[in-house]
């Protein structure tokens, strides 16, 4: 009599922990959580012999762009701060010169011509202005060449293969040479639980930070750039649609920001004082104030979270296994 087996149902396997769980203590949950994968065309499945090959290149490609995000964010706030004391120096020279006739010089009034002597020296101001918004413009210059490599980085997270599948040399690059290669593996983990997916949404919400940023700082500079406008033949007053340097737009729509888009400016500007009268002491007031709140502006940098983009580097370093810094 022949003995009849029974096919056994099979126990669904134990799915494995998501990095989401993992991070809980940072309060932040998968990228691929909170935007799903965009739908593309299914890739060219690859060779177990390439998967194995593009792991390691996948690794040393997303541990070299991260280290390059760590080291650009921390530059272009180097030059941030540089380009704020330009902006300082701007505001604090035009102001000298611009409120010299009613200053209350106190003590000094006795002293014989001491406010024409004041107002001579503070004609070299005008120099002053004009070195230090000529190196705001070029500080600018540079912020936004960072910013543009940051988005360059962020979108060069992917590691594609070169040439044919299975062949006995495989190499990979950071540029598509197929046009069916997705470039992430039809995204397996890279190193633990990530995707390559998930390393560029950490990425894209880091770089749109200083993106944001950059923007207002464009409107800042305008600003800053146009004091003294009305008053000194060697400033002219920039305009929002205006090329701050040559190529200005080319980077800007590289960044996608809106650099076509003419908005009115913030705060209207004083356009006319009488020194002598009491009317000039409420405007005085007023653009100092305007003046002081473009500086508390600058200096403040809200869109740049310093606490988030310390956790992101070390939610991703964690993930890759390294140190980001």
């Amino acid at each position: 009599m022949e003995s009849k087996v029974l096919p056994i149902a099979q126990s669904p396997a134990p799915s494995s922990p998501t990095f989401s769980d993992k991070a809980k203590d940072f309060n932040l949950q998968t990228p691929a959580a909170k935007s799903p994968a965009p739908s593309i065309t299914p890739s060219t499945p690859l060779s177990v012999q390439d998967i194995r090959r593009w792991k390691p290149a996948a690794q040393r490609n997303l541990r070299n762009q991260w280290s390059k995000l760590a080291s650009l964010q921390t530059q272009w706030l180097s030059l941030s701060s540089t380009a704020r004391s330009y902006a300082s120096n701007v505001v604090n020279s035009y102001l000298s010169q611009r409120y010299m006739d009613a200053m209350e010089l106190g003590v000094l009034t006795e002293m014989p011509d001491i406010r024409k002597k004041a107002c001579r020296k503070l004609l070299r101001q005008q120099v002053i202005i004009v070195t230090n918004r000529s190196k705001l413009l070029s500080s600018y210059k540079d912020m936004v060449a960072v910013v543009t490599q940051m988005v360059n980085v962020s979108k060069s997270m992917r590691c594609y293969l070169k040439g044919s599948s299975g062949t006995s040399v495989t190499e990979f690059s950071c540029f598509p040479g197929n046009q069916n290669d997705t470039g992430d593996c039809d995204g397996i983990p890279v190193f633990t639980f990530w995707s390559i997916f998930d390393f560029e949404k950490l990425a894209e919400e880091l770089v749109q930070m200083f993106v944001s940023e950059t923007s207002i700082k464009r409107l800042l500079v305008m600003e800053i750039c146009s004091i003294g406008a009305e008053d000194f033949s060697q400033v002219e007053r920039l305009k929002w649609n205006d090329h701050f340097y040559v190529g200005e737009f080319d980077d800007l729509c590289i960044c996608k920001s809106s650099s076509n888009e003419v908005v009115k400016q913030l705060v209207p500007r004083v356009e006319s004082c009488n020194f002598q009268s009491t009317s000039m002491q409420s405007s005085s007031q007023l653009e100092r104030s305007i003046l002081q709140v473009y500086l508390t502006t600058w200096i403040a940098e809200v869109n740049v979270d310093r606490f988030r983009i310390g956790e992101l580097l070390t939610i991703a370093g964690e993930e890759m296994h390294v140190a980001i810094s």
